[in-house]
């Protein structure tokens, strides 16, 4: 019998393959992003100390009434995420594409957090 691949467990193989690499340090904090089937989150941390600095997503009270398709709103987050980075003195960081394609809404709301002040 043919089983199928478990494309969460593909997933997280790759993340801890490429997390091996990248940490995020005080003067260059790692930006993650999580993906779920309805949401998208995306937090700032600094892996020295082990503290989230920042965060934002689509469950956050910023975004009950919004509309749209689920890139638009991931790009609303990276707006929402570079903005509260921004107030803390934050420009540099880290991307952590979390294991996924950078593609969709990873890139939209990557692009989003660059046109708002952040580089990486």
């Amino acid at each position: 019998m043919i089983s199928k691949i478990d494309k969460n467990k593909v997933r997280l193989k790759r993340h801890a393959r490429v997390r091996t690499n990248l940490t995020g340090t005080s003067e260059k904090p790692r930006l993650n992003v999580y993906r779920s089937n309805k949401h998208i989150y995306a937090q700032i941390i600094d892996d020295t100390k082990g503290v989230t600095l920042a965060q934002a997503s689509t469950q956050d009270k910023d975004f009950e009434n919004e509309t749209g398709s689920k890139v638009e709103l991931s790009a609303k987050v990276g707006e929402v995420i570079a903005k509260k980075a921004v107030d803390k003195g934050i420009t540099a960081i880290v991307f952590d594409r979390g294991g996924y394609l950078y593609h969709g809404r990873v890139k939209a709301l990557a692009d989003a957090a660059r046109e708002n002040g952040l580089e990486f």
